[in-house]
C-alpha cells in the first residue's frame, strides 16, 4: 500500500512522483554548499582572532560591529559593551539579526524546506510528511518577523559600509588595496541582496493603489523589482562574497599573505 496521499478528485498514482529527471540535484547541492558554509562560518565566528588588520583597518564583515571586551580598541567602533566569552561571539549583537533575515529569507525559506525538510523536495514530488501547517504554527510562524529584521539588516548593512569606508585609511593617510576591493564588493553585493527583498520591495511600492500619483516610488519599486528578480542569485552570491572577505581579511591578519597596495 503507497503511503503518498491524493487530493479527492485526483488521479491515484502510487509512485512519488512521475518525473524522470535529476529533481533531488538541486536539493542535494542546496544541502551541501549551506552546510559548508555554515560550518565555515561557525569556526570562525568562534576563533575570535585573524579578524583585524590595524594597518590597513580591514575589519572582517564576521565581526562587525565589534562590541566584546576582547575586541582590538581600534577595531570596535561602536564600544565595547559585551562580557569577553568564548561562547559569545565578538559580533553578538548583529549575528543573530543577521542569521535571523537570512533564515526568514523568502528565497532561503524555499532553499531548506526543500532540501533539509523536504517540504517537498521538488516540483511535482510528494514529500513524506503526513500533515501540513504551513507557517501558521511556532516556530514557522515566526516566518512573518521578516520585515523586521530587514530594518536591521539595512542598519547592519550600514555598518559594513562604514568599514569598507574606513578601510581607504593607512595610518593617516588615504591608502587603497586589494583589501579595499574585496570588502567593497562585499558591500555593494550586500546592498542588492538586502534591496532586492521581498519585504523591500513591498515597503517602497506594495501599498500604492495608484502608481501613476507616486511615479517616483514607482520607478524605486520597478528598480526593487528587476534586482528582486535575481534574489536567489544574490542570496548564494553574497554568501560567497562573505567567505571570501573573512577569508582574505583572516589570510592577511594572520601573516599569511600580504596584501597587494596600489597607494600607501
Amino acid at each position: 500500500m503507497s503511503s503518498v496521499r491524493t487530493a479527492p478528485g485526483r488521479a491515484k498514482v502510487s509512485a512519488r512522483t512521475l518525473r524522470t529527471d535529476r529533481w533531488w540535484m538541486p536539493s542535494l547541492l542546496t544541502v551541501v554548499g549551506l552546510t559548508v558554509w555554515i560550518t565555515y562560518a561557525t569556526v570562525r565566528v568562534f576563533m575570535q582572532k585573524w579578524y583585524w588588520v590595524e594597518e590597513f583597518h580591514y575589519l572582517t564583515p564576521f565581526y562587525s560591529p565589534c562590541v566584546s571586551q576582547g575586541c582590538v580598541p581600534e577595531s570596535a567602533e561602536f564600544g565595547r559593551f559585551l562580557p569577553d566569552r568564548w561562547f559569545l561571539p565578538f559580533a553578538a549583537l548583529s549575528l543573530p539579526l543577521l542569521g535571523l533575515f537570512r533564515l526568514t529569507c523568502y528565497y532561503y525559506r524555499k532553499a531548506y524546506y526543500r532540501s533539509f525538510w523536504l517540504s517537498p523536495p521538488a516540483c511535482a514530488v510528494a514529500e513524506p510528511h503526513k500533515a501540513y501547517t504551513g507557517e501558521t504554527r511556532f516556530p514557522l510562524v515566526m516566518q512573518n518577523l521578516h520585515r523586521y529584521f530587514f530594518y536591521a539588516a539595512v542598519v547592519i548593512s550600514l555598518i559594513n559600509t562604514l568599514d569598507a569606508g574606513r578601510a581607504f585609511r593607512s595610518g593617516d593617510e588615504f591608502g587603497f588595496g586589494l583589501g579595499n576591493i574585496v570588502l567593497v564588493v562585499n558591500v555593494v553585493m550586500l546592498w542588492a541582496y538586502t534591496i532586492s527583498c521581498h519585504s523591500c520591495r513591498h515597503i517602497t511600492g506594495g501599498r500604492l493603489k495608484h502608481f501613476s500619483r507616486h511615479p517616483v516610488r514607482y520607478r524605486i519599486w520597478m528598480w526593487i523589482s528587476s534586482l528582486n528578480a535575481k534574489h536567489m542569485e544574490l542570496a548564494w552570491i553574497t554568501l560567497g562574497t562573505l567567505a571570501v572577505t573573512d577569508f582574505y581579511v583572516m589570510a592577511v591578519a594572520a601573516g599569511w599573505i600580504d596584501d597587494l597596495r596600489f597607494i600607501n
